[in-house]
């Protein structure tokens, strides 16, 4: 699909790679971005039309779609790391945004995309979809759930004409990241290379060397 002249819904736009999708958007030519997150007053800039939606709320969730019927491309962007406070709680938290949040936006907004001419549907997951390590397992159990679920979902609304794309990135530059001193990709990086997969019709967007390699090996011994 073109991101010129369409509309797009980008949540937890208020920072970090979810502000970089808006301005790309805006800067590609969508007709409307609707900056989802948990503030709007957090959204300054006037060509982008703030959207209160925590996504892990059916009720806000339910709202947002009834407010943006025009939508034809969903950025499901939001999400959460607890890594520094491990726990029951935090993991909970973790697949209650990561998974479930993303689990609610695609199911509220498939209907819409459909009457809209199917359009796309984006995913940001990461390199811990497909492997682990004890600091992180609980982040990465959730993102690999969204994982499977784009998978499942890219079969389902494909049947309704609807690109279903998966994000995977290793270190972003980006407040999540913050503490880890190594190589990071920028957000805008990211952000070109998944708006030009969308335009090319890609399913899978491997924004960086080391979420490639981390594919390419999940075939490895």
């Amino acid at each position: 699909m073109k991101i010129h002249g369409s509309v797009a819904l980008v949540t937890g736009a208020n920072r970090g790679l979810g502000a970089a999708f808006a301005q790309a958007l805006l800067e590609r030519g969508a007709a409307t971005v609707y900056a989802a997150a948990r503030t709007p007053s957090a959204i300054t800039d006037p060509r982008l039309t703030p959207l209160a939606l925590d996504i892990t709320d059916q009720d806000a969730v339910r709202a947002a779609a009834e407010r943006c019927g025009d939508v034809t491309l969903l950025i499901n962007h939001a999400g959460i790391s607890r890594s520094h406070a491990p726990g029951p709680e935090a993991a909970r938290a973790e697949m209650e945004t990561n998974y479930f949040g993303t689990l609610a936006m695609s199911r509220a907004f498939a209907p819409i995309l459909a009457a809209n001419g199917g359009g796309a549907l984006v995913n940001v997951l990461s390199v811990l979809s497909f492997i682990t390590f004890p600091q992180v397992a609980t982040y990465a159990a959730s993102k690999a759930a969204a994982w499977s679920l784009t998978g499942a979902l890219r079969q389902e609304l494909g049947e309704q004409g609807t690109l279903v794309v998966g994000v995977h990135a290793g270190y972003i530059d980006t407040d999540m990241a913050a503490r880890v001193t190594v190589a990071k990709i920028s957000p805008q990086e990211v952000v070109a290379r998944t708006l030009d997969g969308v335009e090319s019709g890609l399913t899978e967007v491997l924004a960086d060397e080391l979420s490639r390699q981390a594919k390419a090996g999940l075939a490895a011994s």
